[in-house]
């Protein structure tokens, strides 16, 4: 690998996948199953008989006792009296997912000198990655490769090599190329520059969308 190529390549074929999560239907399946227990263990932390639920839901209490038991399927027309009954958030009865924790914990790496911070946790069609490549390395190498490179300078100033294109690039500015074309990008000056970098390695471009300008007035 060349000291500017994508620094994180797929899984080889063949190679063990990750364990996948479990089937829609069947983590639905699993979360209804909880509703029932749940329903009692609210019911009877706050000492209501199921009579006195019953009264205050308009549902029987067969239809209750058979909730709680997990005889009767829950449905959204039974669970929203009861929660207004129990004053408490739909969410407590059904047992919603907790959101996880949407942080990336990025652990640099220094491949031929540059340090390379990985922003995807897991391989896939597009790669992105922050570069900090220092001053030294700025004598150019151009290599070609199968795929499509999105860079944004985060500061310093970049020097990008493209085909016949020798490109100086400051904080602020954006290039995209296709990587089959001889490339090459680095240091511009004395100083590390920081790079944005967004890999795809089928040749996947990067959408931005704009938004729409508005329409002359008078039209």
């Amino acid at each position: 690998m060349t000291e500017h190529s994508p620094p994180f390549a797929p899984a080889p074929a063949g190679a063990s996948a990750p364990a996948s999560a479990p089937a829609p239907a069947a983590a639905i399946a699993d979360t209804l199953a909880q509703v029932g227990p749940r329903l009692k263990r609210v019911r009877t932390r706050r000492g209501v008989s199921l009579a006195a639920l019953s009264e205050a839901t308009g549902i029987s209490k067969s239809t209750l006792s058979r909730l709680e038991t997990g005889q009767r399927r829950p449905s959204l027309e039974l669970l929203l009296p009861i929660a207004q009954a129990h004053q408490v958030p739909l969410d407590e009865l059904v047992g919603a997912p907790q959101v996880g924790d949407p942080r990336v914990r990025a652990k640099p790496v220094v491949r031929n000198g540059r340090t390379v911070i990985p922003l995807t946790p897991h391989p896939g069609p597009l790669q992105a990655w922050k570069s900090i490549i220092p001053a030294d390395q700025n004598t150019p190498d151009p290599c070609t490769h199968e795929g499509y490179e999105w860079l944004y300078v985060l500061s310093g100033r970049l020097r990008l090599i493209l085909a016949d294109h020798d490109l100086v690039m400051g904080p602020g500015e954006a290039a995209e190329f296709d990587t089959r074309l001889p490339h090459w990008f680095g240091p511009a000056g004395d100083s590390p520059v920081e790079v944005l970098n967004l890999f795809g390695r089928q040749g996947e471009r990067v959408h931005i969308r704009a938004r729409p300008r508005p329409r002359d007035a008078g039209r």
